[in-house]
């Protein structure tokens, strides 16, 4: 039985390597010699890629606080990259106290602090556009010149023989015949006649209030502040300024609350005239001049709507006096108070901006009718409980709280209705 075995086993292993020794040794050639080729060729492909990344330049990724990451690593599937030389990393780090040029060891770092803001350029006008008083002389100075040139016109008359007789027996004068008409009375006629004109074209009435300011083609000769009878050269351009306190009521004017709503604000100005020349001068209608100051501060302050909060009103008028102050203080004009008197929301919001209103009004009149309802079922309940009057458990405090604040509340709804 072991012989039979042993046999067939024997022979069968010839049988085995007979068949299949002719089909494995061309297969297995066959594979070794692709195996080598592939490598070559992996071996030929990464040097093309080495001689290509050597060609171009290596794009980098650097960081302070990294070493530098050569950035085809990032996406390139090939095993053998090319090499690329870096270059020593700088890790920074950050300086503590006393380690900062500038500072002492111990020494706490200066805050930095954000610039201010540059300041608004100010208006300026001509420096040389200073007041000063001018030239004037008392009413009785004109007065007397022009009673001169009355009284010169009158003698050349009598001189020239153009006195009538009986106007010279009333006025006691001695009989003349007179030299006529020559040059001499013609002189002396336009000499008496221009002396009486600038007597009495000179003299001028001032008042409490008011000042003149005096020009000569077109050059400023002084401010006349004084009150009473004086006399002004005549030849002296005069425009008459008034120097009192004044109150100015502004047309409504566009403004905005502090959350961009549009506003309609009537303001009171309270001003006066401190420099005569620069106010008349220095800008062509101080008035006008004002008038645009203050629109142009309502546009930069919030105004909130009169009766809301008071505080913010007074802030808003403090502001705007400050800011037109500054500047009409340039023209001459001194402005005491820019004070809003009238604010009311514009026509195209004043609809909506009434029914939030009284939206609020009812919300916040809500919630006091609430706080007061809750108010008086507490003390009830606790006035009830306290005395010993009911013995409630938790049930029936429920339903009592709750028939009471139906009660009040109805109650408080039939005597507001």
């Amino acid at each position: 039985m072991s012989t039979n075995t042993t046999s067939s086993t024997d022979s069968s292993t010839p049988s085995t390597g007979s068949s299949t020794a002719p089909s494995t040794g061309p297969s297995t050639g066959s594979s070794a010699d692709a195996s080598t080729g592939s490598s070559a060729a992996s071996v030929t492909a990464s040097r093309a890629a080495a001689s290509e990344a050597g060609a171009r330049p290596a794009r980098l990724i650097h960081n302070e606080a990294t070493t530098e990451i050569p950035v085809h690593l990032l996406f390139r599937d090939d095993p053998a990259p090319a090499p690329v030389p870096l270059r020593p990393a700088v890790v920074a780090r950050r300086q503590g106290p006393g380690e900062r040029p500038g500072e002492r060891p111990g020494e706490r770092p200066a805050t930095r602090r954000p610039g201010s803001a540059r300041p608004r350029p100010v208006p300026s006008v001509d420096p040389e556009l200073k007041e000063r008083p001018a030239r004037v002389l008392p009413g009785a100075a004109g007065v007397a010149a022009g009673l001169c040139g009355v009284a010169g016109c009158a003698a050349t008359s009598w001189w020239a023989g153009l006195v009538p007789p009986l106007a010279a027996q009333a006025l006691g004068l001695p009989a003349y015949a007179g030299a006529g008409l020559g040059p001499a009375q013609w002189a002396a006629y336009a000499a008496a006649g221009v002396l009486g004109m600038f007597g009495f074209g000179g003299l001028a009435r001032g008042r409490t209030g008011r000042a003149w300011v005096l020009g000569l083609f077109g050059r400023y000769r002084g401010t006349v502040r004084r009150t009473g009878l004086m006399w002004v050269n005549p030849l002296l351009l005069r425009r008459r300024v008034d120097v009192r306190l004044r109150h100015w009521r502004s047309e409504p004017m566009p403004a905005a609350d502090g959350n961009g709503v549009a506003l309609r604000a009537v303001t009171l100005v309270v001003w006066r005239v401190r420099d005569t020349v620069k106010a008349t001068l220095g800008v062509e209608d101080h008035e006008t001049y004002l008038r645009e100051c203050v629109e142009a501060a309502l546009a930069r302050v919030p105004v909130e709507p009169l009766g809301t909060v008071r505080s913010s009103a007074d802030v808003a008028g403090d502001t705007l006096t400050r800011l037109v102050a500054a500047d009409a203080a340039p023209v001459g004009l001194e402005v005491f108070s820019v004070r809003p008197v009238r604010v009311e929301y514009a026509p195209e919001v004043a609809a909506a901006m009434h029914r939030r209103r009284i939206a609020a009004l009812d919300a916040a009149q809500r919630a006091s009718v609430l706080t007061s309802v809750v108010d008086s079922v507490e003390d009830t309940v606790t006035r009830l409980t306290m005395r010993g009057l009911v013995e409630l458990d938790d049930y029936e405090r429920k339903v009592l709280v709750k028939d009471l604040t139906v009660a009040f509340c109805a109650g408080r709804g039939d005597t507001g209705a």
